[in-house]
């Protein structure tokens, strides 16, 4: 039985995430910036008869609460054996659309939000000479996705990060995974720029992705990917099959890849 914590942990990849380590038996904190939803999920998840789930509300923004909630479930229960430092927001739109409010957000939640969970996470593993940090990412962070490109920045940072800690912490105990999946069927694609001033992607974008990309994943099914890559030990957990031919055609031939792009931000536009 491992002890974890999931951040985004009320909805989409984070609550499958959580359901799959509560089903095998695992004590999962459900953590999430909607403490009221994060609450109904682990109420769902402790109906499993398998492991156990507890909510916490949290800011990934606010690193002093990061750091404190990490301390607190290793010390309430011996050890933190795995993170998910999973909590993102969805940006999109053209570049000449962008103002430095969806940059600066892109980066607080989806880039520092993962370096605050590494950097609450990494002391306590390296003192307990074990541990598994998961970052989620995106096949955004392999390859060149346009039309959001702040998010597309910090996704290729937090691969980065991941990589480079990976390297660091080998020979410590601690092993570092990062999820890099294509489009998930979650509620990110029907809330993109909230809050943030509006573009031509704002808002439910679902149906404008389908049209350069009809096929989405399933969260659960992500959820499995991720659970049994990190059970394995997998560097990069990339999902499902149609991103890992994207990502091996851009290690390939990167003018290809930047190409296609273009094609997809084509077709995009056209249905405008």
């Amino acid at each position: 039985m491992s002890i974890a914590i999931v951040t985004g942990g009320a909805s989409g990849i984070g609550r499958a995430v959580a359901t799959s380590l509560v089903a095998r038996g695992d004590t999962v904190v459900v953590a999430d910036i909607n403490a009221d939803g994060a609450g109904k999920v682990a109420d769902r998840l402790n109906t499993l008869g398998r492991g156990k789930a507890a909510p916490a509300g949290l800011d990934v923004t606010d690193a002093e609460a990061v750091i404190g909630l990490y301390k607190s479930v290793a010390a309430e229960h011996g050890a933190l054996d795995l993170v998910f430092n999973n909590a993102g927001i969805s940006i999109g739109g053209a570049a000449e659309e962008l103002t430095l409010d969806h940059w600066n957000r892109a980066i607080d939640i989806n880039l520092k939000g993962v370096v605050h969970g590494v950097h609450a996470a990494y002391p306590i593993m390296l003192e307990q000479g074990s541990g598994h940090i998961v970052n989620t990412a995106s096949l955004a962070g392999l390859v060149p996705m346009p039309l959001g490109i702040p998010y597309t920045a910090t996704k290729h940072a937090v691969v980065g990060l991941s990589l480079g800690l990976r390297a660091e912490a080998a020979g410590r105990g601690v092993k570092v995974s990062v999820v890099c999946p294509s489009f998930v069927d979650t509620p990110l694609l029907a809330n993109v720029n909230p809050d943030l001033p509006q573009t031509s992607l704002s808002g439910d974008a679902k149906g404008d992705i389908q049209k350069a990309s009809p096929r989405l994943y399933t969260a659960e099914k992500l959820a499995r990917d991720i659970v049994r890559g990190v059970d394995r030990n997998q560097a990069l957990i990339v999902a499902p099959a149609h991103g890992r031919a994207a990502w091996r055609g851009v290690r390939l031939n990167p003018s290809a890849a930047v190409r296609v792009a273009q094609f997809a931000v084509g077709r995009l536009r056209a249905g405008k």
